[in-house]
This record gives structure tokens, C-alpha cells and sequence, in this order.
């Protein structure tokens, strides 16, 4: 074989080596790609899903479940717990906020309670103490004419109504043999047992609480006659009869005690003994005053406007003032945060577990005006 020979088959051989490795890089590449794709398909996180919020709770809810039946607070540990009703789970004083659901529970049961929450102006603050600016005085002013000077007017005064918050708690407990019973609500029984507490607490002393270490009742603030009325009491409106009603006219002086810009919005407050005693009033032509509510959860009337029935009102009596009548709405404001704490204490009553709850609330009378009594006596 010639030299040229030799040459001419190295090229060849050459060519064709660069041409089986071209192919077997392609092949290689190809299958690193397929591998790659599975590699991805596997272990790549997935595509968020669009939920409702539920869906989205349910971590926070198998949480906080897990911590309440054995104390198990990992999960909460690396939860940012976020919504209307909470900020981040605390655990520096052993305490965690609770879950949504069970927040929304408890909130719920407490506006559907009969307390002046129902009729009052509720707010949420994060901070603590909510102020209220009122101008309750009336603005200056006069007839200009083309030609006279104008005269001054007098300048509205502002009164700053501050309401602090106190800490309102509840001490529920449960066996840990219940706890551990997965076929146990441990989150509805925990907020069934909450509101209950809270609810009573509240409603006393939205009628009548000191405000010392506890919101401050609007029956706790001086009542003078509806004729003498001034800023800081509660007008109120005698009977004519010492511990007894003494008929529906009464009723009807009351009413219109009130001025007309609230009285369109306002309701009676007062417990079932006195309710008792006035439902068989009537009017001069004979038509009763009172008239239960025609719709279930429809509350009864008065002379037309809605009743709450709270308990913690106080009983007929000489000298007492057991209804109340007015735009609730306007004349108490109930402050609160808007989260509820839990801390759980296995140690203290073994074999039960205490879960202590607290809240912050306050509330007090915003406009004095806004709000009427009822006093059973001469004057």
C-alpha cells in the first residue's frame, strides 16, 4: 500500500471517529435532557394552588390542634400566622395566638351574645388605648347682612374621651385523656368554652364595670334628670311612682327624651324581669307597646323599637334605672385587639390540662347624649 493509500485511509478513519462521536454526544445530551426533565417533575415544588381559605388554614389549624392536645408547639415554631385576627406566633412568654378558625368562633359567638356589644360601636386598635374626639358643643353663628360687619362666633370645644384596654381572661380545662381522643373538637370546644367566659364578663361590665382594671358600664356613669342634662351624665326620666312604673306614659316621655337624631337608630336595653313586667302594657287606644319579633332572630319591639335583652341590667326597684333606651351605636364604644392569646398549662390541676386565654377590651360612653334612662321613682 502506497503512502497516499495510508493517507487517504487514516482521513477516512478520522472522518468517521469525529462523526460516531458527534452522534454519541447527541445521544448523551438527548438523555441528560429526558433525565433531567424527570429529575424536575419529581422533585420540583409544584405550582401554588389557588384556594379558599380554608385550605389555606389548614396548616395553622393542625398546628395549633397539635399543641393543644399535647403541647407539641414545633409546628407554630415556623408558622407566620397571618389574618385580621392575627400577627406571628409569640412563644417567649409559652403563649401562642390561636388560629383563625377558632378566633372567628369566638368573635362570633360574642357579637351574637345579648350584651351591649350587639347594639354598640365595636373597634378594632393595636393599641393601648383608643381615643375618641367629640365636639359636642354647639358651633357659633349668625345672619349676615350686605352691608354689617361680621360678628365672631363662639369656637366648638373638643373633648378627648380616652378608652383604655384591659386584659380579660378565661381558664378553661380538659382531661388529656379527652385531649387525646382524635374524634375530639378540641378547637370548637376550646372556643365554645372561651366565649362563654368572655361574653359573661363582658356584658357586666359594659353595663355597669368600675372601669378599674375592667371597661367602664355606662350605668356606672352619674344619672341626672333629662331637664338638667349636661355633658358627663346620662339624662335620665322619673316614673312618678317609687319602684313601679306606673303606666305606659312613661315609656312614651322616654322616647322622646331622646333627641331625633338618635332615636332612629336607637333600641331599649333591659332584663327579662323587667321585660316581664312591661309586656302587658298598652297604649290609650288599647294597643300593646310591646310586639315579639315576627322572624326567628328577630328581636321584640317596644313602642316600635328593637329590645336587647341583657341580664346584667339591673331589677325594678326604688331609686333604679332598669332600661335604658338610645343609639348605642353612637353613645358606648367597645375597644378591643383583635387577638386572643393561649398559653397551656399541663402542671397545675394534672390530670387536666388549663388553657388560659386572654384578651385585651375596653369600652366606655362616647356621647352622653346619645343615651337615656328609665328611674323608677318620684323624681
Amino acid at each position: 500500500m502506497g503512502v497516499s493509500e495510508v493517507a487517504q485511509a487514516v482521513t477516512g478513519f478520522v472522518s468517521d471517529l469525529k462523526g460516531f462521536k458527534a452522534e454519541i454526544e447527541t445521544k448523551f445530551n438527548k438523555q441528560e435532557e429526558k433525565l433531567n426533565m424527570i429529575e424536575r417533575k419529581n422533585f420540583a415544588p409544584a405550582r401554588p394552588i389557588l384556594s379558599n381559605s380554608t385550605e389555606v388554614e389548614v396548616p395553622h389549624k393542625k398546628a395549633f390542634s397539635a399543641y393543644l392536645r399535647s403541647g407539641d408547639d414545633d409546628g407554630l415554631r415556623g408558622i407566620e400566622l397571618e389574618g385580621k385576627a392575627l400577627s406571628t406566633a409569640i412563644a417567649a412568654d409559652g403563649g401562642y395566638l390561636v388560629d383563625p378558625v377558632t378566633s372567628a368562633s369566638v368573635q362570633s359567638v360574642l357579637s351574637s351574645t345579648a350584651s351591649i356589644r350587639a347594639v354598640a360601636n365595636v373597634v378594632n386598635v393595636e393599641a393601648t388605648t383608643y381615643d375618641v374626639l367629640v365636639d359636642h358643643s354647639e358651633l357659633g353663628h349668625g345672619w349676615a347682612t350686605e352691608s354689617a360687619s361680621v360678628t365672631e362666633t363662639d369656637t366648638p370645644q373638643i373633648d378627648r374621651i380616652s378608652i383604655p384596654l384591659h386584659e380579660l381572661s378565661a381558664l378553661p380545662k380538659a382531661s388529656q385523656r379527652l385531649l387525646d381522643d382524635s374524634a375530639f373538637d378540641v378547637e370548637g370546644w376550646l372556643a365554645k368554652r372561651i366565649a362563654e367566659k368572655f361574653s359573661r364578663a363582658e356584658a357586666a361590665a359594659f353595663v355597669s364595670g368600675d372601669g378599674i382594671d375592667k371597661p367602664k358600664g355606662f350605668l356606672a356613669h352619674p344619672a341626672v334628670d333629662a331637664g338638667s342634662w349636661t355633658w358627663g351624665n346620662l339624662g335620665y326620666v322619673a316614673t312618678g311612682v317609687d319602684g313601679d312604673l306606673g303606666g305606659a306614659d312613661a315609656i312614651v316621655e322616654l322616647v322622646y327624651s331622646l333627641g331625633a337624631q338618635y332615636r332612629a337608630n336607637a333600641s331599649f336595653v333591659l332584663n327579662s324581669k323587667t321585660a316581664g313586667s312591661i309586656r302587658q302594657l298598652k297604649d290609650a287606644n288599647g294597643r300593646f307597646l310591646w310586639s315579639d319579633g315576627l322572624a326567628a332572630a328577630e328581636p321584640a319591639r317596644l313602642m316600635g323599637y328593637p329590645v336587647l335583652i341583657a341580664e346584667d341590667m339591673p331589677d325594678i326597684a326604688t331609686g333604679a334605672t332598669p332600661i335604658a333606651f338610645g343609639d348605642f351605636s353612637a353613645g358606648y364604644t367597645v375597644a378591643e385587639r383583635p387577638d386572643l392569646r393561649i398559653l397551656r398549662d399541663p402542671f397545675s390541676a394534672k390530670p387536666n390540662v388549663l388553657f388560659f386565654a386572654t384578651k385585651r377590651v375596653g369600652g366606655d360612653v362616647t356621647d352622653f347624649s346619645a343615651i337615656k334612662l328609665l328611674k323608677f321613682s318620684v323624681s
